[in-house]
């Protein structure tokens, strides 16, 4: 990417095995002529994780222009010591950022300050379809005649490892799932990652088939993609979620509450509400076309003229 000499961007520290780790990861790889990892170096601070930015040095957060990248505001735990903190840190922020419409809706009401919705970027490399579905079926010992429901989101609270995180709808992807058994005998739920506690605990209870990838690398949750018939996205609360956009570019057929990035990427019949979710469905083709204007050679220039406006600003 051509230089800008005039811009150079700190991103703060992360460490949170999560998706925004990947996110910054990533940009440090194709940005590395505006990024820097020294901050006192920096024009510009990218609070890319707004829950660590009193590691960055309260000085020299007044001296830099500083954006803040906000993914979505749980109301139900927005209570007055999150406020609090909310506010402090935006004497700070000079600039929002937010990934989906939705959040961009939330944060309006807490602050009169520029807010910028730019999507977070998909990197096709990793994310992409395989038509080789029985193939990969095979090669992950699931039976090629099962119809196979996704999740690959935590489910549990980090305090309580049984205690459902009800903004990502725990319970109701296990209702939803129940009631498509009424019809579907043959289901069988893919599950990954980490605090799966709680849907297991109702797996067992409910003999709900699942195989359970407790820590795959992103080339086996490629496949794993490649594996379902349908991706079930039932949160209350989203910034992305992020495996939108990743079913839309490995033509996994989805559906998605109103949450998030789903009403940018997924047709209006592919999004449900807890009333309506059995005659929500999948529009493939629609998701992928959507998914495919994230790439990084589409979403990355929209990064950097943001930061280049914020820095003449």
């Amino acid at each position: 990417m051509k230089q800008n000499l005039n811009l150079l961007i700190y991103l703060n520290n992360i460490s949170e095995n999560w998706i925004v780790d990947r996110t910054k990861k990533e940009w440090l790889q194709h940005n590395k002529s505006i990024s820097t990892r020294m901050s006192f170096r920096s024009n510009v601070i990218w609070l890319i994780a707004p829950w660590n930015w009193r590691s960055i040095n309260f000085n020299l957060l007044e001296r830099k222009k500083t954006l803040c990248s906000i993914y979505h505001i749980d109301m139900e735990k927005f209570n007055d010591e999150e406020k609090k903190e909310f506010y402090y840190r935006d004497k700070f922020v000079d600039e929002y950022h937010v990934i989906s419409k939705n959040t961009e809706n939330q944060l309006k009401k807490l602050t009169e300050k520029k807010i910028t919705t730019i999507p977070f970027w998909v990197n096709t490399k990793i994310w992409y379809q395989i038509n080789e579905k029985n193939y990969l079926r095979n090669k992950h010992n699931l039976d090629a005649d099962k119809f196979y429901i996704g999740s690959f989101q935590r489910d549990s609270e980090g305090s309580d490892l049984n205690k459902p995180k009800l903004s990502k709808g725990p319970d109701r992807f296990v209702e939803i799932v129940s009631k498509y058994m009424e019809s579907k005998k043959n289901i069988h739920v893919i599950i990954t990652g980490k605090r799966r506690n709680y849907l297991i605990n109702e797996f067992e209870s409910r003999n709900i088939e699942y195989t359970y990838f407790e820590m795959v690398d992103y080339k086996i949750l490629n496949e794993l993609y490649n594996c379902l018939d349908l991706y079930i996205v039932s949160s209350r609360y989203e910034g992305g979620p992020q495996a939108i956009v990743e079913c839309g570019v490995t033509k996994t057929p989805i559906i998605s509450t109103d949450v998030g990035v789903a009403p940018e990427i997924l047709s209006s019949e592919s999004i449900f509400d807890m009333d309506s979710f059995l005659k929500a469905k999948p529009n493939i083709e629609a998701a992928y076309n959507n998914s495919m204007e994230l790439s990084m050679e589409k979403i990355f220039p929209k990064y950097v003229e943001m930061f280049k406006l914020l820095n003449e600003s």
